[in-house]
């Protein structure tokens, strides 16, 4: 691993501490997102991607929702 002295000064070697000071890393970040946002969209795990099984979740959740609900419905008057 990098010890703490050689990290630092790999952080000094970033230009724009002057003018930005810490934003100076912002858009190594942005990139770093961006990249990660393209990989959830485009990589495929089997058949799936990250979104195609987000999505596949969320109507699971919803059908799970509304089963819930319409039990309610129909338990709600035969407890009256």
């Amino acid at each position: 691993m990098f010890s703490r002295a050689q990290v630092k000064r790999i952080l000094q070697r970033v230009p724009g501490k002057q003018r930005l000071g810490v934003y100076r890393f912002l858009p190594f970040f942005f990139v770093l997102g961006g990249t990660m946002e393209w990989i959830m969209i485009k990589l495929r795990v089997g058949q799936e991607t990250f979104y195609d099984v987000y999505r596949r979740k969320a109507s699971e959740r919803q059908y799970q929702r509304r089963l819930e609900n319409a039990s309610e419905t129909v338990l709600q008057p035969s407890i009256k």
